[in-house]
């Protein structure tokens, strides 16, 4: 999921999708931005993957809607609540690897633009992003 969240965030997100996912790179305290979108865009197929594949048996298609509903769940969380804090919830993280992608997101975030961005993954980010 990993490669998949890079590819989305690089060149659907930054590219045709920049008008959804722009709101996230400007500054402002919003509860709710356009960027929020994503979520349902990705909770849609997750759900219809594990609905169909309930109702027509197909292991594979529930454990696929079920990797992309916790990997959305781990967003939410990591993204959303630890890096961003839009909620206020643990705050007082400080390990390595939370400053590790703390720092590298706020890379990301320094290009205000969909060009020239940089540090595009979300749980695994390169180490030039860490001090230890």
């Amino acid at each position: 999921m990993e490669f998949v969240a890079w590819f989305t965030h690089k060149y659907i997100m930054h590219g045709f999708l920049w008008n959804l996912h722009k709101s996230h790179h400007e500054k402002g305290n919003h509860v709710l931005e356009r960027n929020d979108f994503f979520a349902l865009i990705f909770a849609i197929p997750s759900w219809l993957l594990i609905m169909l594949g309930v109702i027509y048996w197909s292991p594979l298609s529930i454990w696929i809607g079920a990797g992309m509903t916790t990997y959305g769940i781990a967003y939410f969380l990591v993204h959303d609540v630890i890096i961003h804090q839009r909620i206020k919830w643990f705050r007082n993280l400080h390990g390595k690897y939370i400053k590790t992608l703390r720092r590298a997101h706020k890379m990301h975030h320094k290009h205000l633009g969909k060009e020239d961005g940089e540090s595009f993954g979300f749980l695994i980010v390169n180490k030039k992003y860490s001090s230890y």
